[in-house]
């Protein structure tokens, strides 16, 4: 019996059988058919060339079926309150875990969020102050720059003992928000100048505001509300009818009986335009608010959102405020120093917070840094701070490229997270271009050939040694390494920046070389992005292609995008003799049935939602009529289907010749953009695929400086030499290029390099090397140079 149970025992069990994640017969977007079989509790990287169905494999198929799983765990009626994700297209999925996603998305860019209120470490700050501030001052709301302070007073009624009885209450909160600027810690002023013509009437169109017509609501809102006469030019106001026009409060009114509310100017442009982020408005609003409105800080609260009394209580001399300024790697410093039993559970949390900041690479931070100015990079690392400390095991971590706006130097910081994750038994799925993170994979599969309708297929599975070995894209520029120029341009000129304070930039004076290919690096956090883009003056002819991901629901395309449908549509029309509107399948020439989407939405409530193509015009989005109507012998959604090469050819000579339209897609096919089909919905789109089509809509800009920040983000090692390619261009067309840059092949391209540090935040902010990439390596007198020194073999 013995030796039959010891037998048993060895024997391995069942449930260890269930090791691989099984994928089969994956469609989703450009995949074709594919299959893997991915190790679980391994590190796995998904590689090949921008566009090629690495981000549809991995987040698309993976861990889109994991979390739509998940999700119908719950009851229906908390499904109803969650997004509604429909089932991959795909035949078999076994062995999937819970997965957590860590993607690139840049952070809510609302004004109110901080990265404190990002994370939990505001949360915890204010309960910390709340117990030990002094003087005390109230609960932890007392703290937030969220929470107004209210009071009021009044009557009650109750039903007591079967009797009704009123009783007067009075309540209050205390809230820690500033009651100058609302918690936003600035204040607006406006220009007047800019709202309005004061030498007209309204109803001759003196207001200069966007969309505040007189043809519509406002003008009916305006002639009737009887404030001031809108007949009358604006400068012969009285004191009065200025104050009604610009501030008065919102206030109840009846227009040919219908009741409508009047509000002044500056509270609703406050309310509809200043509310948002301003870099998320639409361009021509933006460029109003920028005109009209400066931002400055407020003189109550310094800039600190807090109101007087939060300010007032202190621990050890340091004010709520003071430790949300300081730089995070010394409020751990601070934090550590605290040593105060009665809260002793809150300190412990704190600390590791913290240091996981620090750990991550984002100890220059500061809590008070408002989310929106965050890079996708900072983004993403921010977002990884609450998994590290965590205890769950066995999940699935899925990263879109971590190493994005990493130097060189961070990115073995960033590996060695990424292998602690898969030690503590977890599987790690991460989507990445870079040959340092590459190469620390258990296991690699790289997905090509191409890009687009080109790619979708898996080209290589297996170890890293393989994937050196085998003929595909990869692993044929797996060694690469860009060679050091012969010879640098000369520069024609240069741009004089002075005394650059910006964030944590320490009083820097730098001349940046005109006419030639200049790269500005250094670790993250260093003050590249403060140097660039808080000292560069814009306008000036100025063109800055900064991370800010492109917005587009799926209406919108490339070719919308860019304006090339506008060209297009105009030659359509003139050769058919019709109305351009009727190519649009958002306006005139959309299909009745889809409205112009092609396909058709049912919603089943709490159920994911099902898209069938439309049975009228086949998925084709526009209406039979318009379909008949053809330019060199396509019609237009034969065009739409073109990928941007065919185009390219189509409209550049014979009967559909359009020189707007073909410059256009000369300047896709330059980015390497060649293979996007011209109607493909943006929202399909990969990162690097959006970056590039931003590229090449600046591309048409008129300026002679072009600002670009990251441009190889989310690009193979094979679409680098194409963009590199496309620099040199741009330079020996006579413009001047500014990248800030950490990816090695750029730099060694350079003509001039300006390195920042030598450290993050208060450690950086100083210019450590000015002159060219030879120069750098022969020196190695900083962090960059060395690397760069190691990359090209000197």
């Amino acid at each position: 019996m013995a030796t039959r149970r010891d037998t048993q025992s060895s024997a391995p069990h069942i449930a260890d059988s269930h090791d691989l994640i099984r994928v089969q017969g994956a469609r989703v977007n450009n995949l074709k058919d594919v299959s893997v079989e991915i190790p679980k509790r391994r590190l796995t990287v998904f590689t090949g060339v921008s566009g090629s169905g690495k981000s549809s494999l991995v987040f698309g198929t993976i861990a889109a079926e994991s979390q739509r799983m998940i999700n119908e765990t719950y009851s229906a009626f908390v499904q109803g309150f969650m997004p509604t994700l429909a089932r991959p297209e795909v035949d078999v999925l076994e062995g999937l875990t819970t997965a957590i996603i860590v993607d690139q998305q840049r952070m809510g860019a609302d004004v109110r969020s901080t990265v404190g209120t990002a994370t939990d470490a505001n949360a915890m700050l204010r309960i910390l102050f709340s117990r030990l501030g002094q003087p005390h001052i109230g609960s932890p709301q007392a703290f937030s720059f969220n929470v107004a302070s209210i009071s009021g007073s009044g009557a009650v009624t109750l039903e007591r003992g079967g009797e009704t009885v009123k009783e007067r209450r009075t309540f209050s909160i205390t809230g820690g928000m500033c009651p100058r600027c609302e918690g936003r810690g600035s204040v607006t002023d406006f220009d007047l100048t800019q709202l309005y013509d004061d030498s007209k009437s309204l109803n001759e169109g003196a207001l200069t505001i966007p969309g505040y017509s007189m043809d519509g609501w406002f003008g009916r809102i305006f002639n009737g509300c009887g404030f001031f006469d809108p007949d009358k030019p604006i400068r012969k106001y009285t004191k009065t009818e200025l104050h009604d026009l610009l501030h008065k409060e919102p206030t109840k009114i009846k227009v040919d009986n219908i009741n409508l509310t009047y509000e002044g100017l500056i509270p609703k442009i406050r309310k509809s335009f200043l509310s948002k982020d301003v870099d998320s408005l639409q361009p021509h609003i933006r460029a109003f608010v920028e005109r009209a409105v400066t931002f400055t800080a407020c003189p109550d609260c310094g800039g600190t959102r807090l109101s007087e009394a939060a300010r007032s209580s202190r621990i050890g001399g340091v004010n709520i405020a003071d430790a949300c300024a300081m730089q995070i790697s010394d409020l751990a410093g601070w934090v550590r120093d605290l040593d105060e039993p009665s809260v002793a559970p809150l300190l412990a949390t704190l600390r590791k917070t913290l240091d996981s900041f620090v750990e991550i690479g984002l100890g220059y931070l500061s809590l008070d840094r408002p989310s929106g100015t965050l890079s996708g990079g900072e983004a993403q690392r921010v977002k990884m701070i609450r998994h590290l400390g965590s205890s769950l095991t066995d999940t699935t971590y899925v990263f879109d490229e971590p190493t994005v706006g990493l130097h060189p130097h961070d990115i073995q910081r960033m590996n060695d997270l990424l292998l602690r994750l898969r030690d503590k038994g977890n599987t790690v799925l991460v989507v990445e271009h870079k040959p340092e993170t590459i190469v620390i994979a258990d296991h690699v599969v790289d997905l090509g050939p191409g890009a687009g309708t080109a790619g979708g297929m898996v080209c290589f599975e297996g170890t890293v040694e393989g994937l050196r070995a085998s003929g595909t894209v990869t692993g044929r520029h797996f060694g690469d390494r860009a060679a050091l120029k012969e010879t640098v341009r000369k520069p024609t000129g240069a741009l004089e920046i002075r005394g650059a304070t910006a964030h944590n930039l320490r009083d820097v004076d730098v001349d940046i070389p005109l006419g030639v290919l200049v790269v500005v690096t250094g670790v993250a956090g260093s003050g590249k992005s403060s140097l660039v883009h808080g000292s560069i003056p814009p306008g000036a002819g100025v063109v800055s292609v900064d991370q800010t991901p492109i917005r587009g629901s799926r209406r919108s395309n490339p070719a919308t995008y860019t304006g090339l449908l506008d060209p297009i549509r105009k030659a359509f029309a003139k050769a058919n003799g019709v109305k351009p509107a009727l190519f649009s399948a958002n306006s005139e020439g959309a299909c009745p049935t889809c409205n112009g989407a092609g396909v058709i939405f049912t919603d089943l409530a709490m159920m994911a939602g099902v898209a069938t193509t439309c049975e009228e015009c086949e998925g084709k989005r526009f209406e039979a009529s318009v379909l008949d109507h053809h330019l060199g012998g396509r019609d237009i959604s034969e065009v739409l289907a073109m990928s941007v090469t065919e185009a390219e050819e189509f409209f550049g000579s014979g009967e559909a010749r359009t020189p707007a339209a073909h410059k256009i897609l000369g300047r896709l096919a330059d980015v390497g953009l060649g293979y996007l089909s011209l109607g493909q919905p943006l929202t399909t789109l990969s990162g690097g695929e959006r970056q590039r089509l931003k590229l090449a809509t600046h591309m048409s800009a008129d300026g002679g400086v072009y600002v670009l920040d990251e441009p190889t983000a989310g690009l193979h090692l094979a679409d680098v030499e194409q963009l590199l390619g496309l620099l040199d261009r741009l330079v020996d067309s006579g413009k001047s290029v500014i990248v800030i840059e950490h990816h090695q092949a750029v730099m060694a391209h350079a003509d001039w390099i300006i390195d920042l540090g030598p450290g993050a935040g208060h450690d950086g902010g100083r210019i450590v090397f000015e002159g060219t990439p030879a120069d750098l390596v022969a020196a190695r007198s900083t962090l960059t140079g060395e690397h760069l020194a190691a990359y090209v073999g000197a």
